[in-house]
């Protein structure tokens, strides 16, 4: 019995931990279940507040996202302006150096000395900035094409001398009709038609020089010869246009007024301020003045009347001039001033000028052959402007779009003896539009080609220039 009763203590001991352990998994799957439900909820809060909150995140991020491209933008512009001014820098650093290696090279020790050696390695010829040493001593140098603009409309100051050859054509066609009557119904004119016209046609052969005497001062000289052919017309006598009379002129190349000036740079251009130059001359009277030259008298038509003293006004009479003047006789100076500003890659340019004519006397002032008139002439001063863009499309073509201006004030001539009294229509406003093309033949000539058009009743109808500055 006592072994039984230890065989049963013995089986209870075993099985009492059985009895335990299936106690204790039930209770640790509920306590892992309670954790997990405690832990989950808060999770899921979270996930629905983040759900509330997309929206109000989304708008700040993109307010943020606009904010940080206008800061990149910034940066980028400010990149791009630190990375051409290094380059500027380094331009400059490699064209002193090629200038100080080249020195170094053509220079010699003293006799009995050696050299001294240099610590110095001399610079290589690597790629930077502005490339090797010879593109940094070329990129110093602004543009062919820009130099051209430089010199059409500005002043050029790196060329010792510039000798300059130009043709220009001019185109001027002027009517004038005299009405005599009345319109009907607003249309019909019943009446007579008087016709004056004026149709001129001019070749200018210009011989210019530049001299450059510094680097801010450069002395000029134009020399013109002027050709002209008249055609002028006249019709309706009497306030009839029956009759008509014309009559051609051609007149042989003379030379004209020779104008002579300086140019003196005052401010050389900076990233914030333009190139300034200013600019002084004045003109010789070596043209033939229009003053006292004599005229032809034109008849054409019939100026006979018939037994009752009338006329059918078929007749025609006026006056051309024997010759035409070149120049306007009168001494005159001037001064102006003219700014250039680089834009890459269009090129700003103006101009402001004045001109003053000295009072001059004369020994004829009639234009009749058979009278002697005395008397002093005194032409209006005028004031001129202009302003304009280029742009350079490679290093060796450029093209130009200006405007120009010049207002002419009022003339007067005073016979001996009498009071003096204005000239009438000598009053003036002559505006052109110019558009202008350069191009680099080689790389000391080139192609200045400049179409004019008159926007006033003043100005030519059109003219064409062209010029062949070569440059030394």
């Amino acid at each position: 019995m006592n072994q039984l009763t230890g065989n049963a203590r013995t089986t209870g001991q075993r099985h009492a931990p059985c009895r335990g352990g299936r106690l204790l998994k039930p209770m640790a799957l509920g306590i892992a279940t309670a954790l997990l439900g405690t832990l989950a909820l808060p999770a899921a809060a979270q996930q629905a507040a983040a759900a509330d909150a997309a929206p109000a995140a989304t708008a700040d991020e993109a307010a943020e996202a606009q904010t940080l491209a206008r800061e990149l933008e910034a940066l980028k512009s400010s990149y791009a302006a630190e990375v051409r001014r290094l380059r500027d820098i380094d331009v400059r650093v490699q064209a002193l150096q090629a200038r100080l290696a080249g020195k170094t090279t053509l220079g010699s020790a003293a006799p009995g000395k050696p050299a001294a050696p240099s610590n110095q390695t001399p610079p290589a010829e690597a790629e930077t900035y502005a490339g090797t040493q010879a593109e940094a001593r070329q990129s110093i140098k602004p543009q062919r094409s820009v130099e051209d603009v430089l010199q059409q409309e500005h002043a050029l100051f790196n060329r010792p001398l510039t000798l300059e050859a130009g043709i220009t054509y001019g185109h001027y066609d002027r009517r004038e009709l005299t009405l005599n009557g009345f319109l009907a119904l607003d249309a019909i004119f019943l009446g007579n038609i008087a016709i004056q016209g004026i149709k001129s046609d001019s070749l200018t052969y210009d011989f210019a020089a530049r001299y450059g005497v510094t680097p801010r001062l450069t002395l000029n000289v134009d020399v013109p010869f002027i050709q002209r052919w008249t055609n002028y017309q006249k019709g309706g006598a009497g306030g009839s246009a029956a009759a008509l009379a014309e009559e051609n002129t051609t007149d042989p190349p003379h030379v004209g007024d020779i104008n002579a000036s300086a140019n003196f740079r005052l401010f050389a251009e900076t990233p914030s301020r333009p190139d300034v130059v200013l600019t002084g001359g004045f003109v010789a009277p070596t043209g033939r003045a229009p003053y006292g030259i004599d005229v032809r008298t034109i008849e054409a038509g019939d100026n006979t009347s018939d037994s009752n003293g009338n006329n059918d006004n078929n007749f025609v009479r006026f006056a051309v001039p024997s010759q035409q003047a070149t120049g306007n006789g009168l001494w005159a100076v001037n001064i102006g001033a003219s700014a250039v500003k680089t834009m890459d890659p269009a090129i700003v340019f103006g101009s402001v000028g004045y001109q003053h004519y000295f009072q001059r006397h004369f020994g004829d002032v009639d234009t009749s052959p058979d009278t002697t008139t005395p008397g002093r002439v005194e032409l209006g001063d005028n004031f001129t402007f202009g302003a304009g863009l280029a742009f350079a499309f490679n290093d060796r073509t450029s093209m130009s779009l200006s405007f120009v201006d010049k207002i002419v004030r009022e003339a007067r001539i005073k016979i001996d003896g009498q009071a003096s009294q204005p000239i009438i229509g000598s009053l003036g406003n002559i505006g052109t539009l110019n558009v202008g093309l350069t191009y680099a033949l080689t790389p000391h000539l080139t192609w200045v080609t400049l179409l004019g058009v008159g926007l006033t009743p003043d100005a030519p109808d059109f003219t064409l220039n062209v010029k062949l500055p070569y440059q030394f």
